[in-house]
């Protein structure tokens, strides 16, 4: 039974809102693991490869801009996503001081294997197309408001 304390709490662990983010995070994400797995990437690596289906090359500047993540944190991923085949880093022509990213061809080719991920989380999670697109427009304004703060 839910005492008027709890209700009240603003400390109610079910009332924060990281908790609930966190939470959801974690399982959404844990949803992709066994569609990345066979293509041998990891969800942070997909975001990166989502970011590059969406047209290279891209500068690591670019890319880390597009993935909200660090230059440091995005490196690692790129050196992996390269040792795997999928991309290539190389200096820039125009600025030798940027590395561009861009996909090779069994890069590409993922893409279509990819095609298959986004309904079958839809399916996995079992809300409606609908739902989604309200929840993935609710969380645009949190990450902005965040971003503002």
């Amino acid at each position: 039974m839910i005492s008027a304390q709890s209700v009240e709490d603003p400390l109610d662990l079910e009332r924060q809102v990281c908790f609930a983010l966190a939470v959801a995070a974690r399982d959404v994400i844990a949803l992709y693991r066994p569609l990345l797995e066979p293509m041998g990437l990891t969800h942070p690596q997909y975001l990166v490869m989502l970011a590059l289906w969406g047209g290279t090359p891209l500068s690591v500047k670019e890319l880390s801009r597009k993935l909200a993540l660090d230059p440091a944190t995005l490196s690692p991923l790129l050196k992996r996503l390269e040792a795997s085949g999928y991309v290539t880093r190389s200096r820039a022509a125009s600025d030798e001081r940027q590395l561009a990213v861009a996909l090779t061809d069994e890069g590409r080719a993922l893409r279509e294997r990819a095609l298959a991920i986004p309904p079958a989380i839809v399916e996995r999670l079992g809300m409606s197309l609908e739902e989604l697109q309200g929840l993935h427009a609710v969380l645009t304004r949190v990450i902005a408001a965040a971003g503002r703060s």
